[in-house]
């Protein structure tokens, strides 16, 4: 087996249906078969703009699980520790595009082999060898064990000087707000890097204001704190430093996994030392460039395709 990789993440892997006309979901004939799943549209983020990757999670042994470990392949992300299951299924998701822009999703996830990951499942060497981990809100929403592995994940990887990274991504219908409100301050606890939106932010604590979310991330414990504004740019907080760094002008098709890719870009950018406004901005742009695209992993950009829209635009 290969060692551990640099960066690293967990979580639930889905396949993804996109609409390829608009309409409702009943109505459209044909998709776009991708990938999807937060912390996975994360490591392959980090893998396709030259960082090293690898990922975690159980995986259905179906075709569409399949398909995951070949897309893992060939971006370079480590698979290693994926368990696989013979007789399990992998979640599947669907994306309709509404008429008047933007999207809604169907989810048929309940019982897939991602929800049964559990921390007996985790190699601790192999968490506690790596530079960075990521987990997001998805992943402790998923179940019992899923929570409480990804939360051990973090913890050695924190104790061993690793940085952590957690993305809210509130999902109300998988799980009542108290219980996420519990376990994402205990995953807080555990992060250098917190994302969030607005929408996460009003959800858990009633607050909408970018600059008044971050100070009630700081407040929890959180290093850094990044509020996403979608095409507007970020806040960001770290310490005494406060900053606001603005979007890029790019023609949007479908958002889905930009955030995602945010982040991705965002954590390596921070383990490459990079200033934090230039991570930013450089974050924004991976972001930006993810929405121009049908789906969450086929238009995550390469780094040269980033850096070129930050020189096109007049921020590098």
């Amino acid at each position: 087996m290969m060692g551990t990789p640099a960066i690293l993440s967990i979580g639930e892997p889905m396949a993804e249906f996109c609409a390829s006309d608009l309409g409702h979901l009943g109505s459209v004939e044909s998709f776009k078969r991708g990938w999807g799943g937060d912390t996975s549209n994360f490591i392959v983020t980090v893998a396709r703009l030259g960082g090293s990757a690898g990922y975690i999670c159980r995986l259905g042994g179906d075709s569409f699980g399949s398909s995951f470990l070949d897309l893992w392949a060939k971006e370079g992300v480590d698979a290693s520790r994926v368990i696989r299951e013979p007789n399990g299924f992998t979640a599947v998701y669907f994306i309709s595009l509404k008429p008047e822009g933007g999207h809604d999703f169907t989810y048929y996830r309940a019982g897939a082999s991602a929800s049964r990951y559990s921390p007996l499942d985790i190699e601790v060497e192999y968490i506690r060898a790596a530079k960075a981990l990521h987990n997001s809100g998805i992943t402790l929403a998923i179940g019992e064990g899923p929570r409480k592995a990804s939360l051990l994940a973090m913890r050695e990887a924190k104790n061993h000087g690793a940085i952590t990274s957690f993305d809210i991504n509130m999902r109300p219908k998988l799980w009542p707000t108290p219980l996420a409100r519990e376990s994402c301050e205990e995953a807080f606890s555990l992060s250098d890097i917190v994302f969030a939106s607005t929408e996460d932010m009003k959800t858990l604590y009633n607050i909408e204001e970018p600059k008044r979310a971050a100070e009630k991330l700081r407040e929890l414990g959180v290093g850094t704190a990044v509020v996403k504004h979608g095409g507007e740019g970020c806040l960001v907080l770290n310490g005494d430093d406060s900053f606001t760094s603005l979007g890029f002008n790019v023609k949007v098709i479908d958002t889905t996994g930009s955030g995602d890719a945010f982040d991705g870009a965002f954590v390596l950018a921070t383990l490459e030392n990079c200033a934090p406004r230039r991570v930013a901005s450089f974050a924004n742009a991976v972001g930006a460039l993810t929405a121009t695209g049908l789906g969450a992993v086929a238009p995550i950009p390469t780094r040269e395709q980033a850096l070129r829209l930050m020189r096109e635009q007049g921020r590098d």
